[in-house]
């Protein structure tokens, strides 16, 4: 269920044999080979060595296997009369698009993560819902690839999501999270040098588990939307235009609701709420009539226990579609808008164990959204290469912290290409791995 935490140990297995050959006048080694594989970097090294001379000489050989890089090495060398010597060097490297990742210790249990410039230095920044330790952390980026330790603010009780966007117009993001345990959401205000004031508290619904932040009535302010997991319901708070919020209205959904997007499905330019229903295994879709109210859900037919939801446009028809992590299936589905704000029978991709969370950015380059998603029991992050036409390549994985429950895709080396950010809930910290 959402709250068990799984893990898989892996080893690796490192082999070393080492030869030893002497002769009285001639002289030849065996090749030394270095060698490994990972989704990150592989490097070859080749060297000849030709010499000539009259002397006792001795030869090596090692080879080890590892799984994080690869390089190769090869001396010969041969004794005659007279002496000649060369040398030739190839050196090969490439990325696999991501590099190992680099971890920042965080709070107990860090269940969501969002990345923002959130002191207006023009750095990203990391903010982390910690469940266990009812707080958010933020950690101010150094400019460097970097980031400081984490300054953390108290919240409810299992602070469960966390959304981070200017909500009184002052230029200044602010924090938003919702508290499992408390029933409610929380704003944290920016003071403007990246720390915030004192929570402020809403009553929400039963066991809030997703929080998204966006104008649904079109008066310019941006308004609270919140998925109430055993409530079945989603909550909209309007803003009253200064930060703060009405009481919440609800709407029915299906049984289970653990995510909420909010996106304009259907081209009027009035966002609509598109949410997970875990217990219903389904999408529901609930357009917006205009005036910050919603129409009734449409539901779709996803895979077993979708857990998460994104909304972009996958084959580059002007049209948002949808993708959701099926937890219980192992899959992600995509559901391809009809044009008119409904939507395909999904086709799923194979992903590890347990997929979480997904993001769905361009991350090679080539105008094609991908699908980034966090694997929760394989302890890995899966890209999909999008082929073009909003269908997908298999998988390359990368390695990550225990239990990583959610992702994000932005630019934080301010080197125009979005590295990944997740948050590792049985680790208690926060991975970067950096695009090459």
């Amino acid at each position: 269920m959402l709250d068990s935490s799984q893990s898989l140990i892996q080893c690796s297995c490192l082999i070393l044999t080492i030869f030893f050959e002497t002769e009285p006048s001639t002289s030849s080694s065996t090749p030394t080979t270095i060698s490994s594989t990972s989704a990150s970097s592989t490097s070859t090294i080749t060297t000849t060595t030709i010499t000539t001379t009259t002397s006792k000489s001795t030869s090596t050989s090692v080879t080890s296997t590892t799984t994080s890089s690869s390089s190769t090495s090869k001396t010969t060398s041969t004794s005659t009369s007279t002496t000649t010597s060369t040398t030739t060097s190839t050196t090969t490297s490439a990325c696999n698009l991501f590099l190992n990742q680099t971890i920042y210790s965080a709070g107990g249990k860090p269940w969501s993560v969002a990345v923002s410039d959130v002191n207006n230095d023009n750095k990203a920044d990391i903010i982390v819902a910690n469940y266990d330790w009812n707080n958010v952390s933020v950690l101010l980026n150094t400019g460097n690839s970097t980031f400081n330790a984490q300054t953390t603010y108290s919240v409810g009780t299992g602070p469960w999501s966390v959304a981070v966007v200017d909500v009184n117009s002052d230029n200044k993001p602010d924090v938003i999270a919702v508290n499992y345990n408390s029933n409610n959401v929380i704003v944290l205000m920016n003071i403007g040098n990246g720390t915030f004031h004192a929570q402020t508290t809403y009553s929400v619904g039963i066991n809030p588990i997703s929080v998204a932040v966006a104008d649904v009535n079109n008066d310019n302010k941006p308004e609270i939307i919140v998925a109430n997991f055993n409530a079945d319901t989603v909550s909209i708070l309007l803003s009253t235009g200064n930060g703060t919020f009405s009481a919440q209205t609800t709407y029915s959904i299906s049984s289970g609701p653990c995510y909420v997007a909010v996106f304009d499905v259907n081209n009027d330019n009035k966002p609509d709420m598109i949410v997970a229903n875990y217990h219903s295994n389904n999408v529901g879709v609930l357009l917006n009539t205009g005036n910050g109210t919603f129409h009734a859900q449409t539901t779709y037919s996803v895979g077993t226990n979708p857990i998460s939801v994104a909304v972009a446009d996958v084959n580059n028809d002007s049209k948002s579609d949808i993708i959701v992590t099926n937890y219980g299936s192992n899959t992600v589905g995509v559901l391809l808008n009809t044009g008119n704000g409904t939507f395909n029978a999904q086709a799923t991709y194979s992903v590890d164990t347990g997929p979480w969370s997904v993001a769905v950015i361009d991350v090679n380059s080539d105008y094609k959204s991908d699908m980034i998603v966090a694997n929760y029991v394989s302890n890995t992050v899966g890209v999909l290469l999008n082929t073009g036409n909003g269908t997908f390549h298999a998988q390359t994985t990368y390695s990550v912290g225990v239990g990583p429950r959610s992702v994000a895709v932005v630019d934080v080396n301010n080197d125009n290409k979005p590295d990944i950010i997740v948050a590792n809930s049985g680790s208690n910290n926060v991975g970067v791995l950096l695009h090459c």
